[in-house]
């Protein structure tokens, strides 16, 4: 697996966006992006080997809603991956449990979430992509 983006929960994405390229150059901001089984727009801010997610939810009822009441921050961390029903399966049998079974995601690739039985590592949620192409 390889790390593939940090997502990030924010009430409104072209503010964050503005915010942030003070501080952090990215080699490419792309478009926010509609993602309907999810109810979020997501726009992805190049770093070079690394993006960072940033994630507006577009209803109350969106997974994510309840993150923009405290202002948002860290949601997860997305691990591209070759196999992704085989990874689920390692990760099940190890503990992880399902929270969000494969579905198209960005790029119309296949995502998951999984929710880790972790005590020691303050984040939980894990999402695996389909390796492009």
């Amino acid at each position: 697996m390889k790390l593939h983006h940090i997502g990030i929960v924010v009430p409104k994405i072209s503010d964050s966006i503005n915010e942030l390229s003070k501080f952090i150059q990215f080699q490419e901001i792309g478009i926010p992006t509609l993602i309907g089984s999810q109810k979020v727009n997501v726009c992805f801010l190049n770093l070079g080997d690394i993006n960072l997610e940033l994630i507006e939810p577009v209803d109350d009822d969106s997974p994510v809603s309840t993150f923009t009441k405290n202002g948002g921050g860290f949601h997860h961390l997305c691990f591209e991956t070759g196999d992704i029903n085989k990874k689920l399966d390692e990760l099940i049998f190890n503990g992880a449990r399902l929270v969000v079974s494969p579905t198209i995601g960005f790029d119309q690739r296949t995502i998951a979430f999984v929710l880790l039985n972790m005590k020691n590592t303050n984040f939980n949620l894990i999402e695996l992509v389909s390796k492009n192409g």
